[in-house]
């Protein structure tokens, strides 16, 4: 059983910025693709970023965050992180991580089915 600590979201004025931070306490990050998905109010959940497991570290991000978001991740310290600059409103919503078990050779997926394990979830808000 995945056991996910997300924190670092909060309240934001627009342009501002936030590190969302995702923990793994039960098994190595390193051994899961992580995604980060985000759910707007009355909106369905999207992709927002993914990046491979183990030590491929390649990353794939939606075109609507591409330039502002970047994610990282360090196995030393089990942790995924989700760096996000110049926010706008439209980027309010909880944003989850999750993890798949598949080591994708080429580019993580942003589609949230193969993804079978999920957080509870960090809200943001972007809102002067």
């Amino acid at each position: 059983q995945l056991q996910f600590k997300e924190s670092g979201g909060g309240l934001v004025q627009p342009g501002g910025s936030l590190r969302l931070s995702c923990v793994l306490s039960t098994m190595p990050l390193s051994d899961y693709t992580i995604g980060w998905f985000r759910q707007a109010p009355g909106k369905e959940r999207e992709g927002v970023s993914c990046i491979n497991a183990f030590e491929r570290m390649r990353t794939n991000s939606a075109r609507s965050v591409k330039g502002r978001f970047t994610m990282s991740r360090d196995n030393v310290k089990n942790v995924v992180y989700l760096q996000m600059n110049n926010l706008t409103p439209e980027d309010t919503g909880i944003y989850y991580c999750a993890a798949d078990r598949a080591p994708y050779s080429d580019l993580c997926p942003l589609d949230q089915n193969p993804y079978h394990f999920w957080g509870q979830g960090a809200q943001v808000t972007v809102s002067s």
